[in-house]
């Protein structure tokens, strides 16, 4: 196979003069010699870009999905290229607050938010409460009972739209733990519910339909039913939610934000809809704006069977093929450019038959031990969904522009392993 497409690398990579993989102005190779493997290396103007994006199609009302890819640094990345952001989790609102995102700049997701946690977004001054049970109506209720301030909420409903993805990560069928189902009727219990109540403001209607969608007519079916829905309400804000997918590999192509907003705009125009649009683009922000670059520490080839080259990471900093069955490329980073005329299996190093990285990637024939390995369009839901399984590090992430690299997470360190440990 020839070598890797540059359309599944970040938007300023190039080759350099040595044949190495350049990204943001900063030689990969060098970055694992100075930081180490495994490595996410991060294209920032390539995020900058999709940031801007999404804010010249949908203004104020374009909201990054945080559950993508999060640090402080990407919070405040966002926030300072025009973009809301929503989180789902106590934590996630934390590491936002703690980067100087405005809290009503933010807005709070999930299906079974706790007490506590409504109570420490109600207490910042969150902009935005996704309701999305009738026992958060009560948790609302009852913090607003204490002396909390009252919410500007959203309810988020389920349309009843198929997307085509895996079934893990679809959301808008019926049959869905999130949301109130439009069919049931449980939506419109939810609608009048909100009205009636005196501890919350009803500001519009939430839907998502799922992630990693190829087919933007999926969200154009989305919008009609949700028209149908919301239009006799009269509210003034419809988030249709985020799920733009991305190429992972080759002969896989997506639509870009724009395009995808193109779609939805004349969606709502042919459905009547007088809301402002809202989006939460995560993976379409992040995704292809990284690689993640490994060293290769053994192979073997078993003659008549397969190749497999294990690298020093694997499902703890990319659980996505175990999960989901994903796809990805893989090339040589000092070799950018190389032919890749070898089939491999590239698996990690947990003591799991399951741990794979590639199931079948393209490689140049003389990778030899020692050699980098890189996997492009790990920019989300890779550093996210880390773990320390086997007890290993988590990687650092350096985010690279115009020939600066900049650490903005650190490698764990094995005390850190050991800093919720009470023995």
């Amino acid at each position: 196979m020839s070598a890797i497409p540059s359309y599944l690398l970040p938007d300023t990579s190039s080759v350099g003069p040595d044949g190495h993989l350049i990204v943001g102005g900063c030689d990969t190779v060098a970055l694992a010699a100075e930081f180490g493997t495994p490595l996410f290396v991060y294209d920032e103007e390539h995020l900058r870009a999709r940031c801007r994006e999404a804010v010249a199609a949908f203004g104020s009302y374009a909201t990054y999905a945080t559950k993508a890819f999060l640090c402080t640094a990407m919070a405040r990345l966002a926030y300072e290229e025009g973009m809301a952001l929503d989180v789902a989790t106590g934590g996630e609102l934390h590491i936002c607050l703690s980067a100087g995102v405005p809290a009503d700049r933010l807005v709070f997701h999930g299906n079974n938010k706790s007490s506590a946690e409504l109570r420490q977004a109600l207490t910042a001054g969150v902009g935005r409460i996704m309701v999305d049970s009738f026992e958060e109506f009560d948790r609302i209720e009852n913090l607003v009972a204490e002396g909390l301030n009252p919410p500007s909420v959203l309810l988020r409903v389920t349309p009843g739209v198929e997307a085509h993805t895996h079934e893990y990560i679809a959301t808008g069928q019926d049959d869905s733990k999130f949301g109130f189902t439009v069919s049931t009727g449980l939506a419109h219990q939810a609608v009048e519910r909100a009205e009636k109540s005196d501890s919350m403001n009803l500001i519009g209607i939430h839907a998502h339909i799922g992630s990693q969608v190829f087919r933007a007519e999926s969200f154009a079916q989305a919008v009609k039913v949700l028209g149908e829905f919301t239009s006799p309400l009269g509210l003034r804000e419809l988030v249709v939610g985020g799920g733009l997918g991305v190429a992972y590999v080759e002969g896989e192509h997506a639509p870009t934000i724009t395009e995808w907003a193109n779609v939805l705009h004349n969606a709502v125009d042919e459905a009547g809809i007088t809301a402002s649009i809202g989006i939460e683009p995560g993976r379409s922000i992040t995704g292809a704006a990284a690689v993640t670059v490994y060293t290769v520490g053994t192979i073997k080839h078993l003659e008549g069977i397969r190749t497999y080259v294990a690298v020093d990471g694997g499902m703890s900093d990319n659980p996505r093929p175990v999960l989901y069955g994903s796809g990805y490329e893989a090339f040589l980073p000092a070799r950018a450019s190389a032919e890749r005329d070898l089939t491999a299996r590239i698996v990690g190093k947990h003591c799991e038959s399951g741990d794979l990285l590639v199931r079948e990637a393209s490689l140049p024939s003389d990778v030899a031990v020692g050699d980098l390995l890189a996997t492009p369009v790990t920019g989300a839901y890779g550093h996210s969904m880390g773990s320390n399984y086997n007890k290993v590090l988590r990687p650092p992430v350096v985010f690279c522009r115009d020939g600066d690299a900049r650490l903005v997470v650190r490698r764990e360190t094995y005390d850190d392993l050991l800093g919720t440990d009470l023995g």
